[in-house]
């Protein structure tokens, strides 16, 4: 009996013991690949989590998929009851929208597509009376969710666009699923935003993560600086991978749309980096931050409790700087 219980109390402590089992799952989803870290789970149970949250994200407001809510929308149709999902998006977006007097705005859906940068892929030839033309249908304030849950616009040729925020949606809705089935650290990513939570206990550090360098991104991967990520989402956005190129004046247009003026803008900020508690948040505020310019982008920070920034920016010496607030900056791992 006593050598029972001895080696009942020996595996007792080998258990307890026991190295945390750390897994990574990878994939592809919404047009571009995650990973996602996590300890003690089974594989197979988050795999099928994650599948479930894209395939309802997708349903729900993916304009690239013709059946999806968001797309019948555009097209016009006013029988569509949206989900809980595309109620919190809108309400997320409006917020971000009226903080950012207007630069966020998912009405410039029709501009997106206009530049090519949306679900219709073209070839791109500006024509400033047609950009005039497709401003009237530019403007949140526009769009409406009744209480029953259906969208209501005031022209119907409105076209929605969730691509800046719903990325970041997406990952908060994963790790809200990773929470349910017990997970207590983990990290995910997806096409370059983040979501930590806990800390990475295989190294019993919190999770670091790196920023891309705008400056190298254009030509290979590089590292501007590595942060610790801790309980909070962060997104990237940059001028210096998605642009498009005028067919016939060979100018090169870059992604971030103004939604005050309907062109695309290049300001002095080269990326905007940004933390905030959810990735929703950080998915829009950095697109945001992309086309204010870094003094305007200063005086919003100023005023927004939760949301840490780190801007890249050309000075008017055409010098590379950075402005980085407080709070990032403490998170800032030394090398």
């Amino acid at each position: 009996m006593k050598k029972l219980i001895f080696l009942f109390a020996l595996t007792l402590l080998v258990a307890c013991g026991k190295a945390p089992n750390k897994q990574v799952l990878s994939g592809r989803a919404l047009g571009t690949t995650y990973n996602i870290s996590y300890f003690d789970l089974e594989n197979t149970l988050v795999e099928r989590k994650v599948d479930s949250v894209i395939d309802a994200v997708n349903q729900s407001m993916s304009t690239y998929i013709d059946s999806s809510d968001i797309s019948k929308i555009n097209r016009g149709d006013s029988t569509i009851k949206v989900d809980r999902m595309f109620r919190e998006v809108m309400d997320v977006s409006k917020d971000i929208h009226q903080r950012t007097q207007g630069i966020f705005d998912p009405t410039v859906g029709n501009l997106i597509n206009f530049y090519g940068f949306g679900a219709e892929e073209k070839s791109v030839r500006v024509d400033s009376i047609l950009v005039d033309s497709l401003m009237n249908y530019v403007g949140f304030e526009k769009v409406s969710i009744s209480a029953e849950g259906y969208i209501k616009k005031e022209n119907p040729e409105i076209y929605l666009e969730f691509n800046a925020i719903a990325k970041g949606y997406a990952i908060d809705r994963i790790g809200h699923s990773l929470r349910d089935l017990g997970a207590d650290h983990f990290l995910i990513e997806l096409g370059g935003e983040l979501l930590a939570q806990g800390i990475n206990i295989e190294k019993d550090k919190p999770w670091v993560v790196g920023v891309d360098d705008p400056i190298t991104a254009d030509r290979e991967r590089g590292t501007q600086t590595a942060l610790n990520l801790r309980n909070r989402g962060m997104a990237t956005s940059g001028n210096y991978r998605k642009f498009k190129i005028d067919s016939i004046t060979g100018q090169r247009y870059l992604h971030i749309i103004n939604a005050n003026t309907g062109y695309p803008e290049k300001t002095d900020v080269l990326s905007a980096s940004v933390l905030a508690v959810t990735c929703a948040e950080a998915d829009a505020y950095a697109t945001a931050f992309m086309a204010m310019g870094v003094e305007e982008s200063k005086k919003l920070l100023n005023s927004l409790a939760g949301i840490q920034a780190y801007l890249v920016y050309i000075d008017d010496a055409d010098e590379t700087q950075v402005f980085v607030t407080p709070g990032f900056e403490k998170e800032i791992v030394n090398p």
